[in-house]
């Protein structure tokens, strides 16, 4: 292995010249680009699912408390925004929010204005256990991310929005 030399370089090493790719369009630096962004990806949400351990959530758990405390309502959503914002079904998102409510991290309540809607609130339990969670994963992406200085990382973060922008403005497929 060369010196400095990582995983996407060596994949892309193995592709340059391959006769499958003899009628495919196929550019290095593209397909280094995407390997390193799914690399990335695959480390965080690896990372996600440790520091979740670590703070004493389930997977599933965390993921519900993070999608109710970044609401415009903090803490507090009904459970079929919960289900869509996760892309969970109603039946599933039930299922999750038993079992969180057993745990002590989330209650359901009925609306006293109609009492055929339920809504769910983050315990104080729940807000501080996602904040730990939330810790550990803030530390693991300063932690990677650290090895560039504060204009790299804003030269990165200005690149990777355009890349974002242009995906979410709808661009012809």
């Amino acid at each position: 292995m060369a010196a400095g030399e990582d995983s996407a370089d060596r994949h892309v090493a193995r592709w340059r010249g391959h006769w499958v790719l003899e009628s495919a369009p196929y550019d290095d630096t593209v397909e280094a680009i995407t390997t390193r962004i799914g690399l990335i990806m695959r480390h965080l949400r690896e990372h996600k699912k440790v520091a979740a351990t670590e703070a004493g959530l389930q997977d599933f758990e965390y993921d519900t408390l993070h999608s109710l405390m970044i609401r415009d309502t903090p803490g507090i959503a009904s459970p079929t925004a919960l289900a869509t914002d996760l892309h969970v079904s109603p039946a599933g998102m039930s299922g999750r929010l038993e079992s969180m409510e057993k745990a002590g991290w989330i209650t359901r309540t009925t609306d006293p204005a109609d009492r055929r809607r339920l809504g769910v609130e983050a315990t104080p339990a729940g807000i501080e256990i996602w904040r730990a969670t939330m810790t550990l994963r803030g530390n693991e992406e300063d932690e990677i991310l650290g090895v560039l200085s504060a204009k790299e990382r804003e030269t990165l973060s200005a690149l990777l929005k355009r890349v974002t922008l242009h995906i979410e403005e709808g661009r012809d497929h």
